[in-house]
């Protein structure tokens, strides 16, 4: 999230501490944040992890195993459509050749 020094801020609770954040990313936005970030904190806790600051630290090691996935995801789909993409420009070129001569 980006700061916005002008902005209102946006008051949130992760697993029941109130945080007003000023992010210029927008209050429904701000707020999906802030619950994903609970909700990853809570499951930590309820697995067994008593200590808020430990859940916290699990919690982000899950999302950021999680972002690192969606990265690892996104840079095999755009290989695989750059691939398709030459091929299918290949064979244009190849058909655009054929029908010259």
């Amino acid at each position: 999230m980006t700061s916005a020094d002008d902005a209102p801020p946006v008051g949130v609770t992760i697993f029941g501490d109130r945080y007003r954040i000023r992010t210029d990313r927008g209050e429904a936005y701000t707020r999906a944040c802030a619950k994903y970030v609970d909700d990853a904190i809570r499951r930590a806790h309820m697995a067994g992890v008593a200590e808020p600051r430990r859940a916290a630290i699990l919690a982000a090691l899950e999302i950021t195993d999680e972002l690192l996935q969606t990265h690892r995801e996104v840079e095999q789909l755009t290989a695989a459509i750059e691939a398709r993409v030459t091929d299918v420009t290949e064979r244009l070129e190849s058909m655009a050749g054929n029908a010259v001569r």
